[in-house]
């Protein structure tokens, strides 16, 4: 009897002609988080299974690990007669505390002689006849039995550790997030890797405005993001010069429209530079000026490539619940300002005109001013090894 994980790939399975593609992009990922860690990967369309001796720290890379819809710690045994598995379950139950249980039964070797229901039966049976103080009980019970009978090989397993589901990271190609220091760009961050999406990070930072302090809170946040995708740069942005000119020429109720529509023609040109196919952020649609339904439309005009807003219809309550869940509040509510929370204006426009906003723009260089920024893109690494970010706040 081997001790080993099972790994379930829930929506994966969907994907018919190309499930090759992507349980091999989640293996390839899985072996790239564990490459410190002792272990052997064996895996097919059904299942994928992993041999180490260090069980822990395994599953604890597998529940931050996109694609991965069940975790199993399971016991392996060779096909065998009803007697022989339940003589080796009945071992397993030594350890275990319980009054009541269930045997669920699934059978992918449909040649084995008995059905998924007259194995649970028989089990069932069997392990009643070794204790007369245990129940069966189909509805409640406090211990799951499952069974899974395999063409090569019989498993049995107690624990089913829930996985983060979505797909593969790096499966649906790679894009820029517009990462600020805020509670919503991580989370939307988070749930683009949920649907495969590989991520880069743009950052702007507006020095002496913003501080050295709230640049690296961002470093923090994409660190916490690291651990969900197992690779991630972040392209910072000098923004000083550009909101330094809107400041000084544009009307004050279309400073923040001037300023999005700037942040994103870099972040397109980033983009496109870095071989990503969208833009993505954090916008929740009312949840300020900029982002009505009409100040999104003005706003997005300037750009050609798609911008993903995985937040748009998530309330507030809702994207700090997520926020909590994958350990970014705590670090987005640290009172550090960036370039957004600077020079805001009283009464920001919140139906802006296409045709005023191209004549403001007008008024200051913000061509050359976008290229100069683009020159001096600082590009940082985020590595698993990295030690820099550890005590930074």
């Amino acid at each position: 009897m081997k001790k080993l994980i099972i790994i379930k790939y829930g929506e994966l399975t969907t994907k018919k002609d190309n499930i090759s593609f992507f349980i091999k992009t989640l293996r390839d990922n899985i072996k790239a988080s564990l490459i410190n860690i002792n272990h052997n990967i064996i895996y097919d369309k059904g299942r994928m299974f992993i041999e180490t001796d260090n069980f822990d720290e395994v599953v604890k890379v597998l529940t931050t690990t996109f694609g991965i819809h069940e975790i199993n710690i399971a016991y392996e045994i060779d096909p065998s007669s009803i007697e022989e598995i339940s003589s080796y379950l009945i071992k397993l139950l030594e350890d275990k505390t319980f009054k009541s249980f269930k045997v669920v039964t699934k059978r992918s070797d449909k040649n084995y002689p008995l059905t998924s229901v007259e194995i649970s039966k028989k089990l069932g049976g069997l392990i009643l006849g070794s204790n007369s103080n245990l129940v069966v009980d189909v509805h409640n019970p406090e211990l799951f039995i499952n069974i899974e009978i395999r063409s090569k090989k019989t498993y049995i397993y107690f624990e089913k550790i829930k996985g983060l589901g979505g797909y593969p990271v790096g499966t649906l190609g790679k894009g820029m997030l517009m990462l600020s220091g805020g509670i919503d760009s991580p989370v939307a961050g988070y749930l683009a890797l949920k649907r495969g999406i590989r991520l880069e990070c743009v950052y702007f930072e507006s020095p002496p405005h913003t501080s050295d302090a709230a640049k690296n809170k961002v470093l923090t946040l994409a660190k916490e993001l690291f651990y969900y995708s197992g690779y991630l740069k972040v392209h910072v942005v000098k923004f000083t010069d550009i909101q330094e000119a809107i400041y000084k020429n544009i009307p004050h109720d279309y400073m923040i429209t001037i300023m999005r529509r700037m942040m994103y023609l870099i972040s397109e040109k980033l983009a496109n530079k870095n071989n990503a196919k969208v833009i993505i952020n954090g916008e929740s649609v009312g949840q300020v000026a900029s982002q009505t339904l009409t100040s999104m439309a003005v706003i997005n005009e300037v750009i050609k490539m798609p911008v993903l807003r995985p937040l748009a219809c998530f309330d507030k309550s809702e994207i700090i619940t997520l926020s909590k869940k994958i350990g970014t509040y705590d670090i987005s509510i640290l009172p550090y300002e960036d370039c957004c929370t600077i020079f805001v204006p009283d009464h920001p426009v919140i139906n802006p005109k296409s045709d005023v906003a191209i004549e403001y723009e007008s008024l200051i260089d913000y061509d050359q001013l976008i290229k100069a920024a683009i020159r001096n893109v600082e590009t940082i690494k985020i590595s698993a090894k990295d030690a820099d970010f550890e005590n930074i706040l």
